[in-house]
């Protein structure tokens, strides 16, 4: 084999490596972004199993506006679920009714 030969052997596996490299890297790279894709699938799929559930039961909540004030109803258990301030804005509205006696109580304890 001459000189000429050789070189050009050299040459070919040095641009193999290459190309090998850049595929391997291309690879890496498509399959983080499939388990990414795949991770937020599965997120997606556990949070619409739990969002919106009764916690007592598990059946889907449903909201309701009662007073101006939407609150999560399940329609199994009849558990009525209140967001953050929605128990105040109930107690506001009644003054001195039973929800703000009741607060009272419990906070006086």
């Amino acid at each position: 084999m001459d000189e000429k030969d050789r070189l050009g052997n050299k040459l070919r596996e040095a641009e193999k490596g290459r190309e090998d490299q850049f595929f391997a890297q291309r690879d890496r790279e498509l399959l983080a972004k499939l388990k990414s894709a795949k991770a937020d699938e599965a997120d997606a799929a556990l949070t619409d199993a739990v969002r919106m559930r009764c916690p007592k039961c598990g059946n889907r909540l449903h909201q309701a506006t009662r007073h101006d004030v939407t609150a999560d109803e399940c329609r199994s258990c009849h558990g009525i679920w209140l967001d953050h301030n929605e128990l105040e804005r109930l107690a506001e509205r009644e003054r001195e009714g039973w929800v703000v006696r009741w607060l009272r109580s419990i906070t006086q304890l």
